[in-house]
């Protein structure tokens, strides 16, 4: 498969989530309406960290089913692999948090540039949206991984049901990454989304390009895990926001409704047989 094919399916693939982002500008002053936001945001990313959790473990597993059963590789694989996927959780963890927290220190120091640049840093639902973006980016670059090694392996009808089934799914995570905007007291600007669209869906194109070329199970599992840390992170800032907001029943149908959009897509790629 030549080169251009593959890049139109890494654009394709992650440039829908640019489909979710216009939803950051809409007017919703209102308490309830945030509420709901926030909680839609939280069950999409439950979701993603159920799939990164699941997928980061897979090559986990093998190894030590290897090792310790089939007896046909060594222990060392499964220690190096384990080694890998923790390691990836406490940096893209602690990373955000050592961030988040430079940030802030920044912010209340009122340097300009954090206040006023693109991304409005400065801005705790920005730069919450922000933080939202990396570790969304993160999973998109192991999904255009799959692509790109499936692309590579001239499965064509594979890839493009990646493709297909990635794009309808990205498509939920252009909205994850803006909901903190919405009602947040002032409208992001077009360049901060299309920043925003350009962190979260970009590295599909980069991870299905890299895909193409060369894969390996340590790589993808690394972003997985850097990827797990990170939302790990995101999730618990959502879930302190959603119990100040006091969204009652809301918080909670947001909640399921995140959860059966990330489930509903992910069953599009199922049914598919992949």
């Amino acid at each position: 498969m030549n080169a251009g094919t593959v890049i139109v399916m890494g654009v394709i693939a992650g440039g829908t989530i640019f489909l979710g982002l216009p939803a950051g500008r809409l007017s919703a002053s209102a308490g309830g309406l945030r509420a709901l936001f926030n909680a839609i945001t939280i069950g999409v990313l439950l979701f993603l960290l159920w799939d990164v959790l699941m997928h980061a473990v897979e090559p986990v597993d093998a190894a030590l089913t290897a090792a310790a059963i089939e007896k046909s590789s060594s222990w060392g694989d499964f220690v190096i692999l384990t080694a890998l996927l923790f390691a990836g959780i406490s940096v893209g963890m602690l990373g955000l948090v050592a961030y988040d927290g430079w940030t802030a220190r920044r912010t209340h120091l009122r340097v300009a540039t954090e206040k006023l640049g693109v991304l409005r840093l400065g801005e705790p639902a920005s730069r919450l949206a922000f933080l939202i973006a990396v570790g969304i980016g993160l999973h998109n670059f192991a999904e255009g991984l799959a692509i790109g090694q499936s692309a590579a392996g001239g499965e064509l009808q594979l890839a493009t049901i990646l493709v297909v089934g990635f794009a309808l799914h990205n498509s939920t995570e252009g909205f994850g990454i803006t909901a903190p905007l919405a009602g947040s007291g002032g409208r992001p600007s077009w360049p901060q989304l299309a920043l925003l669209g350009l962190i979260g869906g970009g590295p599909t194109l980069a991870g299905t390009v890299r895909g193409s070329v060369v894969v390996n199970d340590p790589l993808a599992l690394t972003f997985l895990a850097l990827a797990a840390g990170s939302i790990i992170y995101v999730l618990v800032q959502l879930i302190a926001v959603a119990r100040d907001m006091r969204g009652g029943y809301l918080t909670y149908i947001g909640l399921l409704a995140g959860l059966i959009a990330g489930f509903g897509t992910d069953f599009v790629v199922t049914a598919a047989g992949v």
